[in-house]
């Protein structure tokens, strides 16, 4: 990010008069060029120690896996931390715990703790046959019989049957699902040939005259109605009734009171699912989908297992493609094992973190999978940015100085990029988080980038310390063998003289040019110097050839002149250039920036924008927990099939009234009828008032009459005794009738396809409502916590990252960086992430919380990418625009398509993971790749070469000015070729 200032090229350079502003960057430029190049001499005298301690430091801590832990709290990692949901169920679990309901527990109406819940379907015909549900009520005694045994082994064992572990009633005696009541009556009928109850949907009517709702235990209803439609209540007799069912749904809820009853509730679970598994291939013409507590977890956390072998694979593709990108055909300054030495670097840096982690106590959890990513990518960037570096200084420097240039040149850039990582990572870390996930993802990536940088800086480098000391000794890249001079190369296979090429004899016979005769070009041996444009960047390191506003900061002096330098320079050497570098130096450049090009791409560019546009348009909020599980598992199947047979209602929806209220008032009593009309409810007002008018009594009473008749008379019929557990009473003072401190209404809303959000719609509405209304009352279920504020709480970490980038680029503007660098980079930011979120949505990803955490990385991958092209044209002077890009492209470009090549190579085999967690993952990587390679290679070389900045031929008053000309003598040792400079 942080780029080289213009005019000032080293510590040699004269300073001219300029702005107050401008001086102050470059001073500040200046320090801390020097202080890393200081820092790069100093890794380079001591690259023992700085490659040995990152690898004992990765060890010592790589054994604190021994204390490993796996997040059990799922729930907390994918709802919003604070939520007004989470304080409603507080409040609801103090007023009505689930172990309360002595009479009927309504599926999702609160959080159940341990339970296990199977959907059954029938391949053909209705669950309610004869057959089918003899075979269901089968099913139900084997469950209710089956016993686990705990502890599996020893005298201390005992054996648990659902009768010890289930909620129980009044009388002791589990309480279980409506329908299975409704079945065993249906089946009594038929066995002594009685008259068979009538079972109506959604809320029928059992034999001892208690209402029950069975809307979400018989799914895929047909009825005698018009069409086969269900009717409501008071529709007919006949249009009241069930005709045929496709699914049938059970649950089972547990009591999980003390570790040693969880620990047996989480073996009951286990047992519940093998012995369903079991059934099922018993009775193929039932499907069973499971269900359970721990299900979400289990298979969330199956993703990482998933991932495990493919992530390997992505490893080993990456460090096949980093050899090749490190390769080329001189074997002595091919640098193929840098590239494995990179991805040692992050790995160890990922080793150390994860270690880190653990001896802190923190917990691992599947959304950590994109990490790795997080780190390949600005590590690799970094590495191929130093070895770019490393080919471009002088080989006949020492290699203490040649590092100590590289370091000048590149960390900078590498440092403000990974600052940028920091900031935008950090501040998603912050308690200003909603999201846990995100939160404990951006905490885990910073620590990682953190010390990724630290590894690059000391492992990476040493590295290429000793890769240098292979160089100058004249090794081989790949092998470290010493190549052979020519005379004895030339006696040897032509598969051994291809295998050990280099331009060694070149080396040996190198003369000196005719002092100006070739514009100043020095006769350096290496190859990959940019030769090609006769004006070089100002400030630009570790070019050899300085040319009008040229200077060299790799070299003690350079030579200037005030004659201009022709543009067209040939390459002497074209063989030995590197493949992707001659590509990009022949070819890329010249086709991109091309006039005849340039409105294509203007208009790709256009079509980017309007492809990104529609989909930013319609993006959705992914909600549901199933979205980040593995594929193919019970929570995906149990999801599938309760959203096709069980999406006709929404769920149970608590209405609670938690304070005490005058409903002995008929304005009272009309307006809590008239908040539950158009929903199917059971009410113990509505069935109370009903009860009083069928008395021939007034609804309206003074409160003592309304209470003691509520109390004396309505809750003591059978068919109503189970609304007790519906109504609080609060005693009064003695010899006075208790009042209604609190109640609850159970409310069922039709829905459509689209639940989820009518069901946030819904929420909205009712709380409205509830600011409004003389009674104060809230609504509550357990899945409201996943729908409360959840737009809000995933996409606030991103717009928290996007105003660090744009303070951060803000701040570099004024201190370091050139102010229009900071803009452009802003607007690439910006341009990469507007696309990135529109494809994200027409490729069917929702923003969940982990298309978010891709979402925060794309800005600082970005970054990584664009960041040094930018800075590369931005500071040059003198020459055309189209030029600098080409300059640019070669220095800068090519580092970025070597880490795109070894990036996208890596995401490939994460594609194929069965997980819809990977996928969104791998869709959203893939997109960010894409969409950083369009903006560095083609939309941002075409863009700079007619909007600002502009070039122009020099910074002083009178444009060039003079130069100082100084004179190059070479002298020979006995291994290289060293200039003694001497000023004329």
């Amino acid at each position: 990010m942080l780029g080289s200032a213009p005019g000032l090229s080293g510590r040699w350079e004269r300073l001219e008069p300029r702005p107050r502003a401008r001086m102050l960057r470059q001073v500040l430029h200046a320090g801390l060029r020097t202080s890393f190049h200081a820092l790069g001499r100093f890794v380079a005298s001591h690259p023992v120690f700085f490659a040995s301690a990152p690898v004992l430091l990765s060890i010592l801590l790589g054994a604190s896996f021994s204390r490993y832990r796996v997040e059990e709290d799922v729930e907390s990692l994918l709802v919003p931390k604070h939520s007004l949901a989470k304080i409603e169920g507080n409040l609801v679990d103090s007023l009505f715990p689930v172990n309360r309901s002595k009479h009927a527990l309504y599926s999702d109406l609160q959080t159940p703790g341990r339970y296990g819940r199977v959907i059954v379907t029938t391949r053909k015909g209705s669950v309610l046959d004869p057959v089918h549900m003899d075979t269901i009520l089968k099913l139900h005694r084997q469950i209710y019989q089956m016993q686990v045994t705990v502890p599996a082994t020893g005298f201390n064992s005992f054996n648990y049957s659902f009768s010890y572990l289930c909620l129980p009633d009044e009388k002791n005696v589990c309480i279980i699902d409506d329908i299975i009541r409704a079945m065993e009556e249906i089946q009594s009928a038929r066995m002594f040939n009685r008259t068979i109850p009538i079972l109506r949907y959604p809320i029928t009517q059992l034999a001892d005259g208690r209402q029950a709702y069975i809307g979400h235990q018989l799914g895929g209803v047909q009825g005698w109605g018009p069409g086969g439609a269900v009717r409501g209540p008071g529709s007919g007799s006949r249009g009241e009734g069930v005709r045929s069912a496709r699914a049938l749904q059970l649950t089972y809820y547990l009591q999980a009171r003390g570790s040693l009853m969880d620990r047996v509730a989480s073996q009951w679970e286990k047992a519940f699912c093998a012995e369903l598994q079991s059934f099922a291939a018993l009775h193929p013409k039932l499907g069973l989908y499971p269900s359970t507590s721990s299900s979400l977890r289990t298979d969330f956390q199956f993703s990482s297992v998933l991932a495990r072998r493919p992530l390997m694979a992505s490893l080993g593709a990456c460090g096949v493609l980093a050899i090749l990108c490190c390769s080329m055909r001189d074997c002595v300054r091919s640098k193929p094992w840098l590239g494995l030495l990179a991805l040692l670097s992050i790995t160890l840096s990922g080793l150390t973190a994860a270690g880190i982690l653990n001896l802190t106590g923190a917990t691992y959890n599947s959304s950590y999978l994109g990490i790795p990513f997080v780190m390949l990518g600005h590590g690799l960037f970094g590495s191929f940015e130093m070895l770019s570096s490393w080919r471009r200084t002088r080989e006949d420097q020492h290699v203490k100085e040649r590092v100590a240039s590289v370091f000048e040149d590149v960390m900078l850039r590498f440092s403000g990029s990974t600052m940028l990582h920091l900031m935008t990572l950090g501040l998603a870390a912050s308690p200003l988080t909603n999201m846990e996930a995100v939160r404990l993802f951006c905490r885990t990536a910073a620590l990682s980038v953190t010390i990724s940088y630290v590894y690059m800086l000391s492992f990476y480098s040493s590295c290429l310390v000793f890769t240098g000391y292979l160089e100058t000794g004249y090794r081989h890249g790949c092998f470290c063998r010493r190549v052979p001079k020519p005379d004895r190369l030339d006696s040897k296979p032509a598969w051994y003289r291809c295998l050990m090429y280099t331009r060694y004899q070149e080396e040996t016979h190198t003369q000196n040019p005719p002092h100006g005769g070739a514009h100043g070009h020095a006769n350096t041996p290496n190859p990959n110097i940019t030769h090609t444009h006769p004006h070089a960047h100002p400030h630009t390191v570790n070019n050899t050839a300085v040319h009008a506003h040229g200077h060299v900061a790799n070299s003690t002096h350079s030579h200037q002149h005030t004659q201009a330098v022709p543009a067209a320079h040939t390459d002497n050497h074209p063989q030995d250039s590197h493949l992707l570098l001659g590509c990009v130096r022949r070819c890329y450049g010249d086709w991109i920036t091309n006039t005849y090009v340039k409105p294509f791409v203007v208009l790709l560019y256009l079509v980017y924008i309007s492809f990104g546009l529609m989909g930013f348009l319609q993006v959705t909020q992914g909600s549901d927990p199933s979205a980040l599980v593995a594929m193919d598992t019970a929570t995906v199947l149990y999801s599938r099939a309760q959203q096709r047979y069980f999406s006709s209602y929404s769920p149970v929806i608590g209405f609670y009234i938690y304070e005490s209220a005058p409903y002995w008032n008929s304005s009272v009593q009309r307006d809590l009828l008239e908040y539950a009309k158009g929903f199917q409810r059971i009410s113990w007002l509505e069935a109370y008032l009903n009860y009083l008018s069928d008395r021939n009594q007034s609804t309206s009473q003074p409160r003592e009459n309304f209470t003691r008749t509520l109390r004396h008379s309505f809750l003591r019929e059978p068919q109503f005794a189970h609304f007790a557990d519906d109504i609080i009473f609060a005693e009064r003072g003695q010899g006075e009738e208790p009042e209604v401190a609190a109640s609850r209404i159970f409310l069922v809303a039709k829905t459509t396809e689209n639940k989820r959000e009518e069901m946030s719609v819904l929420l909205d509405t009712l709380r409205r409502l509830s600011l409004t209304s003389r009674v104060r009352f809230i609504i509550f279920n357990p899945s409201f916590v996943y729908l409360d504020r959840y737009a809000a709480a995933v996409s606030s970490p991103l717009r928290h990252s996007l105003l660090a980038v744009l303070f951060l680029l803000g701040l570099s503007s004024l201190a370091v960086v050139e102010p229009l660098v900071s803009v452009w980079l802003g607007l690439t930011l910006l341009s990469v992430q507007f696309g990135v979120l529109g494809f994200m949505t027409l490729w069917g990803v929702e923003l969940d919380c982990m298309s978010v955490l891709c979402l925060i990385s794309a800005l600082g991958h970005s970054a990584d990418c664009s960041g040094p092209l930018l800075c590369g044209f931005a500071s040059g002077r003198g020459d055309s625009r189209t030029r600098w890009v080409r300059v640019a492209l070669e220095r800068h470009g090519v580092p970025s398509l070597q880490t795109l090549i070894c990036y996208s190579a890596a995401l490939v085999p994460v594609g194929s993971v069965r997980s819809n967690l990977t996928l969104t993952l791998f869709r959203c990587l893939t997109l960010t790749a894409g969409c950083s390679a369009l903006h560095t290679l083609a939309f941002l070389p075409t863009l700079l070469t007619f909007l600002p900045p502009s070039k122009s031929r020099g910074h002083g008053p009178e444009g060039e000015g003079q130069r100082q000309e100084v004179e190059c003598v070479e002298m020979n040792d006995s291994t290289r070729v060293v200039d003694q400079i001497t000023t004329v």
